[in-house]
């Protein structure tokens, strides 16, 4: 049994519940069934009079925001704690996290929307805001705007496509990747730039006073 023999099988055993359970063990970086392939699979379902397509939207952004959502708490309550305590050991003041904050703040709201994009960035990005500990209502507006394109891009191409919807999403997905690829590395290297610039500032003060 294939993947998508597998992800039909389920629909047809818990209908819905695929969706409300699968897409937020999905962001639990547990990718069982994978979110994409779901959702497409969904619409696809959708387009052959299973579901409806707006109630199937409906359950899928339910459940990619329960995902993205319980990630986020897991950070903020689990993962920045432990941060704060042994940080120090892995060479992370809190100085360090407080300037990244600032920096998620200016920059990475848009980061959030195109992380449901990329696999493994999708599945970490929640776990990161959190333990930066990103204000909640900012992470819901950015996080569920992106839940809600999300899962409307991918359910509507097995929507529209119906029969070729295999084929479209093998297209888009390879787009996506090197188009989320190269942002991805762009900035990273924004990323280590931006480090390095605090890091010098920080030192400049300490050898004038040395």
């Amino acid at each position: 049994m294939n993947v998508l023999e597998w992800i039909e099988f389920m629909f047809k055993q818990y209908g819905y519940l695929v969706l409300l359970i699968g897409l937020p063990i999905d962001f639990i970086a547990l990718p069982l069934p994978p979110g994409q392939t779901t959702l497409t699979f969904t619409g696809y379902l959708a387009y052959k009079g299973v579901f409806g397509w707006i109630p199937a939207m409906a359950v899928a952004f339910t459940g990619a925001a329960i995902g993205i959502t319980i990630t986020y708490w897991i950070g903020y309550k689990v993962g920045a704690p432990l941060v704060e305590r042994y940080g120090k050991w892995i060479f992370l003041k809190p100085s360090q996290i407080e300037k990244t904050r600032r920096t998620y703040d200016r920059y990475g709201n848009k980061m959030l929307l195109i992380s449901f994009f990329v696999p493994g960035v999708r599945q970490f990005f929640g776990y990161f805001v959190g333990i930066i500990r990103v204000p909640f209502p900012t992470f819901a507006i950015y996080a569920y705007t992106g839940a809600a394109i999300w899962v409307f891009v991918f359910v509507s191409i097995g929507y529209v496509f119906g029969e070729q919807w295999q084929h479209i999403f093998t297209l888009v997905e390879n787009y996506l990747k090197y188009i989320c690829t190269g942002a991805g590395a762009l900035l990273i290297f924004w990323f280590i730039w931006k480090w390095r610039r605090l890091r010098l500032r920080e030192t400049k003060p300490e050898k004038e006073t040395g």
